[in-house]
């Protein structure tokens, strides 16, 4: 318990810290966020706002993570898997910032590159844990016990990938990903600590921490933008997480948020394909908030809550789980 606030305190600081020369390196370097044509009006003014912010952050979780787990004598295979993990994700994310920034718009990786990415990445934790644990194969909901058998694979793959796209939309408002990535990740951490998963706890604290050090930088008005550096790589370390620490059915509820953005964007797609009409006003589903009045500030506070509600909700559901209620 002790280690993992350490974790969290080490990554607030650390990512307080490294922010400030990495921003500044940034404006002297002119490398700045190109604002899509789709985005609402407002967002114009977004323009120029310096990106790749992720950098730090990871640089953050990592070096905070690695201290903890050494002096709590936890740096398990499992834990070294997941900073290995989280390396690669922010790697596949620079490559997306830095074809945008070069070719001076929002045009990176292709879409299937990036996904060819994703997949390849994900598989690194799914096939160390079904090879350390055949029984990680079972898909666990209170007392009901699934084996998945080899489809387990393909689920745990899906659920990273989808994680990181999911965290991925979210990043649309200044704060809004950081925001509900904070209670999110220390759902997470709670969840592992009581499942005696010390290691997955500690980096879960770390992420919460830095993410608190980073929205200095990135509340209303952005001094710095995550971009998909970040965003790719701490969404798909909640997926890593959640795979890793057997909870994967509570990321429904501590990754809400995030669930709900991504199902604006195939219901708002599988609408106007099917029928020409758009459900929302546009999407992902903080921008139809906006567009109905909404302020930036606004939509990320009441995001935020909902993400803290359902994180809350998803310790309860483990406490019920765990104590034989459900």
């Amino acid at each position: 318990m002790i280690m993992t606030a350490v974790a969290f305190l080490l990554g607030f600081i650390f990512c307080s810290l490294f922010g400030v020369p990495y921003i500044d390196l940034l404006r002297k370097k002119m490398i700045g966020q190109y604002v899509k044509d789709l985005a609402p009006e407002n967002h114009a003014q977004k323009q120029g706002t310096p990106t790749t912010g992720g950098v730090f952050i990871v640089g953050a979780i990592i070096m905070a993570s690695v201290i903890v787990l050494s002096l709590a004598q936890e740096m398990s295979t499992k834990a070294l898997i997941t900073v290995i993990t989280l390396f690669f994700y922010t790697l596949a994310g620079f490559q997306d910032d830095y074809i945008k920034i070069k070719g001076k718009g929002n045009d990176g990786l292709t879409p299937r590159g990036k996904l060819f990415r994703q997949i390849a990445i994900a598989l690194l934790p799914t096939i160390a844990l079904v090879i350390s644990h055949p029984e990680a194969c079972n898909f666990s909901i209170g007392h009901w016990t699934i084996n998945m058998g080899w489809l387990y694979p393909v689920f745990a793959v899906f659920i990273i990938t989808g994680s990181s796209n999911a965290y991925n939309l979210t990043d649309g408002l200044d704060g809004l990903a950081a925001g509900c990535g904070v209670s999110a990740f220390v759902a997470c951490a709670i969840i592992a600590l009581l499942s005696g998963k010390t290691d997955l706890a500690i980096i879960s604290a770390t992420v919460a921490g830095a993410l608190v050090g980073f929205l200095q930088y990135n509340k209303p008005k952005a001094q710095v933008f995550m971009g998909d550096t970040g965003s790719l790589a701490i969404g798909g370390l909640l997926g890593t997480l959640a795979v890793l620490g057997k909870f994967e059915f509570l990321l429904i509820f501590f990754g809400a948020v995030f669930v709900m953005e991504t199902l604006s964007v195939i219901i708002q797609v599988t609408s106007f394909k099917t029928t020409g009409k758009r459900v929302f006003k546009m999407a992902p589903i903080h921008h139809h908030f906006e567009l109905l009045g909404w302020n930036e500030k606004k939509v990320v506070i009441v995001f935020s809550i909902v993400s803290f509600l359902f994180s809350a909700f998803a310790v309860v559901l483990y406490g019920l789980f765990t104590k034989g209620i459900l």
